[in-house]
């Protein structure tokens, strides 16, 4: 649920698709924003947009349906999303990849809350994943266990902003600068540095 991470979405296809193979890539939730039904206030809420509007200048490739704003309840509240992509590896390591996608889309183009359990369970059922381990997974004690590790692991590594990328060589972290624009740069840097 992180706007610039929906923006780097195709530049991190492209590194992706062009990493060396020897490289293997680990994906870890940041968490973001933890739990809270309290709906946005309208300060936050004009933040939010404020940031869309700001990445579609500098992206201007990044679509956003400003409909969710009207249409929704909106809340400051990722952790839902977060246990989300971990319920789905539960199903097969595939369903990370496509609940993220499903989660970005639902958000950014069909103004649809992931910040709401019914939304996610929705998500994971029209991705053909069994929705009643769906639902008890995403609840469950061990999801949550997940996630705080998975937000400790990001805090360890100091990836503070998102979306955060790390090469880690011969024990040595290299910080690769997200580049929304241009893959070219960030495949540069770690072949220079491999």
């Amino acid at each position: 649920m992180c706007s610039w991470c929906w923006a780097f979405r195709p530049s991190l296809l492209s590194l992706l698709s062009g990493l060396p193979k020897e490289i293997e890539v680990i994906s870890v939730l940041g968490g973001l924003a933890p739990d809270n039904e309290e709906p946005m206030s309208e300060e936050t809420c004009l933040f939010v947009q404020g940031h869309w509007q700001a990445i579609q200048r500098q992206v201007p490739k990044t679509k956003f349906n400003y409909d969710f704003w009207n249409n929704c309840i909106p809340r400051r509240s990722t952790y839902p999303a977060c246990r989300a992509v971990i319920a789905a590896r539960y199903q097969g390591q595939k369903f990370d990849e496509e609940i993220t996608l499903a989660i970005q889309k639902a958000y950014y183009l069909q103004a649809r809350n992931p910040s709401d359990y019914s939304t996610l369970i929705t998500l994971s059922e029209e991705l053909g994943m069994d929705k009643e381990k769906f639902e008890l997974d995403i609840k469950s004690l061990a999801t949550e266990e997940v996630l705080q590790q998975e937000i400790n692991e990001c805090r360890r590594l100091r990836l503070n902003s998102f979306p955060g990328l790390l090469l880690i060589n011969d024990e040595k972290q290299i910080r690769i600068n997200p580049d929304y624009l241009n893959a070219k740069t960030m495949l540069e840097k770690i072949n220079d540095v491999i």
